[in-house]
């Protein structure tokens, strides 16, 4: 009978050890969860830049100030209340 005790508490010894030391014990449940706390707040702080690139990019397609933006550089808009002065080089 002390022989069948002391193998079950081998045994349970090794599924202990399995437990907190081998492939998928506590330890390297709770680095990966460490992990995963750091690459949540990466995640985090690269979803706000594309939603700031995200209201960029409506603001360029819809926003009336890029369009004039662009008409004065390209187009050579000018408005009502403004003096336009040509420089001419020599």
């Amino acid at each position: 009978m002390k022989v069948l005790w002391a193998v079950m508490a081998v045994f349970i010894v090794l599924l202990q050890v399995r437990l907190w030391v081998g492939e998928g014990s506590f330890a390297q449940v709770w680095q990966l969860q460490d992990k995963i706390d750091v690459q949540k707040a990466e995640n985090a702080k690269l979803a706000n830049r594309n939603e700031r690139l995200y209201a960029e990019v409506l603001n360029l397609r819809s926003g009336q100030g890029a369009i004039e933006e662009r008409a004065r550089m390209n187009l050579g808009l000018i408005r009502k209340d403004e003096t336009f002065f040509l420089v001419v080089e020599p």
